[in-house]
C-alpha cells in the first residue's frame, strides 16, 4: 500500500489557509516528496508525518513556490539528525541551484545525491517503488512523475508441487529470485501466475496539457493535477502562461482513464475552487477539488476494503 497527501494547493503564493503545491508518498518505511515550496514542513507536521524518512525529493522545476522551501526542510531533517542519504531528482542544473539554495544551510549530516534529468523520460527505482519521469510543457524546463507498484501473479502451488520445487524456494521465488538447488534451476515463472495489477499514482504541474501526460497517466489509482484556473473565461490566460484550467484538465483524466483525478496549484485569485466542482465532473465525474492534506492509502484491489 502507499499513504498519499497533497500537503497544499496553492500556486504562485501561499495564503493563510492554502499552503503551496506539495505531495508526500509512504511506501515501505520510506518517504518521497514531490516539490518544496515555502511551508511544506509546517503542512507535514499538520499532517502528523515526519520529515525524517523523506529518502528521495523529486522536483518538477524550479520556480520558487516549488522548491523555495527545500532550505528550512533541510535543516529539520538535519535537527532530526538524520544520517542516510538524501535522493533529489529535478531537471538539469539541480544540484547548482540547491547548493545555491543551501548557503543558509551548508552543514548537514547526510549527503545529498543528485539525479538530474535531461530526456523526455527517465525512470529509476527506490525499494521497490518506480518513479517515471516525464517532460511536460511550461515556460521552463518542467517534468512531471508517475509512481508504481508492481505485482507479482499469484504463487502456484499445485504447479510448484508438480515440477517438484523444493518448499523452502518457494517465499524467495515469490520474490522474484531465481534459484539453483541440486543442479536444478528454479525460476518464479514456473510457480507464479500471470502479473497482477499493481499501484500506480500521476501528478502534474505548471503545464499545458500534453501527450505525455495522458500516456503516463494511463491506467492511474489516482491522478493529482494542476488546474489554475476554474472560472471558464481564463482558457486565454491559462495558454499565455502555460498552465491548465480545470476542464481542460478533466478532459486529460478521461483521456488516461483514471480512477480518480485530484485538482490542485490553485491561482491566489480563485477563492472558491470548490465552486466549479460540478462543471469539472461533468467532463470527469471522479474529479476532486482537493484541499489542503487531503490524503489517502492506495492498496492493491484485493486488499480494497
Amino acid at each position: 500500500m502507499v499513504d498519499v497527501c497533497l500537503l497544499g494547493t496553492g500556486g504562485m503564493m501561499p495564503l493563510p489557509h492554502r499552503a503551496l503545491t506539495s505531495l508526500m508518498l509512504r511506501y515501505n518505511g520510506m518517504s518521497v516528496l514531490v516539490d518544496c515550496g515555502e511551508g511544506t514542513q509546517v503542512s507535514i507536521k499538520q499532517q502528523g508525518w515526519s520529515v525524517k524518512p523523506v529518502d528521495v525529493i523529486c522536483f518538477t522545476h524550479f520556480h520558487a513556490d516549488h522548491i523555495s522551501g527545500l532550505p528550512g526542510l533541510l535543516l529539520t531533517l538535519g535537527n532530526a539528525e538524520r544520517t542516510e542519504p538524501v535522493t533529489m531528482i529535478g531537471p538539469k542544473r539541480l544540484e547548482k541551484i540547491v547548493n545555491a539554495l543551501r548557503m543558509i544551510a551548508p552543514e548537514l549530516p547526510f549527503p545529498i545525491e543528485f539525479i538530474e534529468l535531461e530526456e523526455e523520460q527517465e525512470s529509476f527505482t527506490f525499494n521497490g517503488l518506480r518513479i517515471n519521469a516525464f517532460r511536460v510543457n511550461h515556460n521552463i524546463t518542467c517534468y512531471g512523475y508517475s509512481f508504481e507498484l508492481d505485482r507479482a501473479g499469484r504463487f502456484d502451488v499445485n504447479k510448484a508441487k508438480e515440477l517438484e520445487v523444493p518448499m523452502q524456494c518457494w517465499s524467495r521465488l515469490q520474490k522474484g529470485e531465481t534459484l539453483e538447488v541440486d543442479g536444478k534451476v528454479f525460476t518464479p515463472h514456473m510457480v507464479l501466475g500471470a502479473p497482477r495489477k499493481g499501484i500506480k499514482l500521476t501528478y502534474c504541474t505548471d503545464t499545458r496539457p500534453t501527450k505525455s501526460i495522458v500516456e503516463n497517466a494511463v491506467g492511474s489509482d489516482l491522478f493529482i493535477c494542476e488546474g489554475m484556473y476554474g472560472e471558464p473565461d481564463k482558457e486565454e490566460k491559462a495558454k499565455e502562461h502555460k498552465h491548465m484550467t480545470f476542464y481542460e484538465a478533466a478532459e486529460l483524466a478521461k483521456k488516461a482513464q483514471v480512477e480518480e483525478m485530484w485538482l490542485t496549484h490553485y491561482s491566489p485569485s480563485l477563492v472558491r475552487p470548490q465552486d466549479y466542482e460540478d462543471k469539472v465532473r461533468a467532463i470527469f465525474p471522479r474529479t476532486i477539488v482537493a484541499k489542503d492534506r487531503r490524503n489517502t492509502t492506495l492498496l492493491f484491489k484485493e486488499e480494497d476494503v
